[in-house]
């Protein structure tokens, strides 16, 4: 399969991982962050860790949708759903984060709530045209991936005077997150493996500013297991030569401007939310949007008087640790003993895209240890 198969060449892969061992600097040590959920996801299933020098290190971030959503907004969406006659609407990997009290959205709707999982912002909507009797409520949550279409969601409903839908705004932004994560230090990170799907619609040129206050070199990946080794190796020979650079071995995806019109139409819709609570980051500025006020007719928060609720994660649970980078899923005390895939106790365990669910799928409990490629 084109654009597959090219990139998971095993014989290619291991030249690739070799060239790594020779170029690494034996007296230091290279801890790299795959700030998507999607490259961790690679990386625990083709072993690509099993091929790296003892000394180098991929840390994950916390550039999994579900797993940065703080346990309050889920808690809101619950006594939304129970307390007023609507129907919500979300992505399937939401319904078993657990909220507050191990709650979560399955459990609601259990109890007798509406809640219907969705494949995209285009089924909300026509939930909405089929049920116009009642209110639908579109729960968005991602990065700027997946922000342009709640955003063309918005303006469809706005055209066709959809006036029973409106949307439940989480979307977050990757460059204030990942300053935020370089200003802390606290993962001691010497180089980024830059995300995917956000830099087609970003563009390469959004982390130059990044790079450059702390000196930190990226690389915007692909997720196949070449692209994966390959961009190490591009951080390596940056890390080598004391450069910091914004580089893109994702070129057959991502440009330097990114998608213009996608982002034209987020700024059509959005404004930056002066102020956002993520998972294990805490509060900060600027990194989420909310609906502008030319469309607050649309926004479930300004429309239910949605208000926010401040929850604690389950006692043991280190997902805010892991997503910071600073612990491992196996340094949780719940890993693969009561927290697994099918019962999550924490956020990162839910999401193919977790540290913790692509860690227990792919890592020593199912491969031993042994690289698939």
């Amino acid at each position: 399969m084109k654009y597959v198969d090219e990139f998971r060449d095993g014989d290619k892969a291991r030249r690739l991982a070799e060239l790594i061992r020779t170029e690494v600097n034996p007296e230091r040590e290279y801890r790299l962050m795959e700030f998507c959920g999607g490259h961790t996801h690679a990386i625990f299933r083709f072993g690509i860790h099993d091929l790296m020098p003892e000394n180098l290190k991929y840390v994950h971030g916390p550039g999994c949708p579900v797993c940065v959503l703080p346990a309050g907004r889920i808690e809101a969406a619950i006594e939304l759903a129970e307390a007023e006659d609507i129907i919500l609407c979300t992505y399937a990997d939401l319904m078993r984060v657990p909220a507050g009290r191990g709650d979560s959205l399955n459990r609601a709707r259990a109890r007798g709530s509406d809640i219907r999982m969705i494949y995209s912002s285009t089924d909300a909507l026509a939930i909405a045209r089929a049920n116009p009797e009642r209110q639908v409520v579109f729960f968005a949550i991602g990065f700027e991936t997946t922000t342009p279409p709640t955003a063309a969601a918005i303006q469809i409903a706005e055209k066709e005077g959809l006036s029973n839908f409106s949307v439940y705004c989480n979307h977050v932004l990757t460059p204030p997150a990942m300053r935020h994560l370089l200003s802390s230090g606290e993962a001691h990170i010497h180089g980024i493996l830059g995300p995917s799907h956000v830099s087609t619609i970003i563009g390469s040129q959004a982390y130059a500013g990044c790079c450059n206050d702390y000196q930190v070199p990226l690389v915007i990946a692909g997720f196949e297991p070449l692209d994966v080794i390959q961009s190490t190796l591009m951080l390596v020979r940056q890390i080598n030569e004391g450069r910091f650079e914004v580089e893109n071995q994702y070129s057959r995806a991502v440009s330097q401007t990114g998608n213009r019109k996608a982002q034209a139409l987020m700024q059509a819709i959005f404004e930056p939310r002066a102020m956002f609570e993520w998972r294990g980051l805490g509060g900060l500025p600027d990194s989420a949007v909310q609906i502008k006020a030319a469309f607050h007719a649309f926004d479930a928060e300004k429309r239910f008087g949605m208000q926010a609720i401040d929850v604690a994660d389950i006692r043991g649970c280190i997902c805010p640790a892991v997503l910071r980078g600073v612990s491992d899923p196996v340094d949780c005390k719940l890993f693969g003993s009561i927290c697994t895939p099918e019962q999550p106790k924490g956020a990162c365990m839910v999401s193919s895209e977790g540290a913790c669910a692509a860690q227990y799928s792919y890592g020593r409990y199912r491969l031993g240890g042994k690289s698939e490629i």
